[in-house]
């Protein structure tokens, strides 16, 4: 893809799934990467595969809700490669499974902590290091629970739908000094977050799968290509959007 060899990505959530799908195609594509997750096993092997296949990545320890780790971070990637040319802000939880009236408030503060706070301090600290080297692209994962509702999922729902609308908010101020903000909206990925929802219920996973046009899960290099495109010279006109990769669940 245009542009991306040579960059410097981000990548946060990067330990698992498709994080990890993202930082080993942003290295495929010749970028140095630098993978930030809670988890410093799975991120450590992320940076581990990536090094096996010839690619430059650094892995830090990161808790997205913590504004000092955010920008450890991004001070990461400037000091250690130059510059920061893409971020990929994706970590997330998908919290508790309740109705409405038994969402609880440490539940509900967890998620928007986690899911929507994190991607705006995330992208309080990128955008001043990608604005000193001339612009850059950042994507965020929201989810197709950020354009439709689910039942017993409300905080995650209302996080994901916080993030679409702070993607295109941020992209009408950032386009005109060059940079892009998108959002890809996954639907129902082989990830770890999607195994669990089998584990607890597994007739409700097969029946969600039965109701995917597609009929068959997302693998999470089908969202990591579409990641890296959006941060590429390739999609150089694109901005403020948000990409549903879900197999056509959304448009049913």
């Amino acid at each position: 893809m245009k542009g991306i060899e040579g960059g410097v990505a981000l990548v946060s959530g990067a330990a698992s799934g498709i994080g990890r799908a993202t930082a080993q195609r942003f290295a495929e594509e010749g970028a140095s990467v630098v993978a930030a997750d809670i988890d410093v096993e799975g991120g450590e092997e992320t940076v581990s595969r990536i090094e096996s296949e010839g690619g430059e990545a650094t892995f830090i320890e990161t808790d997205v809700t913590d504004e000092d780790d955010l920008a450890a971070a991004v001070e990461t990637a400037v000091d250690t490669y130059g510059s920061l040319d893409f971020a990929f802000n994706n970590a997330g939880i998908e919290g508790g499974d309740a109705v409405f009236s038994e969402q609880d408030d440490a539940n509900w503060n967890q998620v928007l902590d986690i899911n929507l706070n994190g991607v705006f301090f995330a992208m309080r600290e990128e955008i001043p290091a990608m604005m000193e080297s001339g612009g850059g692209a950042i994507v965020n994962t929201a989810s197709v629970a950020g354009i439709l509702g689910f039942p017993n999922l409300s905080p995650y729902v209302a996080s994901k739908h916080g993030v679409v609308g702070l993607t295109k908010s941020a992209a009408v101020e950032l386009s005109s000094d060059g940079l892009r903000v998108n959002a890809v909206l996954p639907g129902v990925i082989d990830t770890p977050m999607s195994a669990r929802a089998g584990d607890q219920d597994p007739e409700v996973m097969e029946q969600t799968t039965a109701g995917i046009p597609a009929r068959r899960l997302g693998q999470p290099e089908e969202i990591a290509a579409t990641v890296v495109w959006l941060c590429s010279e390739d999609a150089s006109y694109v901005t403020g959007q948000s990409i549903a990769v879900d197999g056509g669940f959304s448009v049913q």
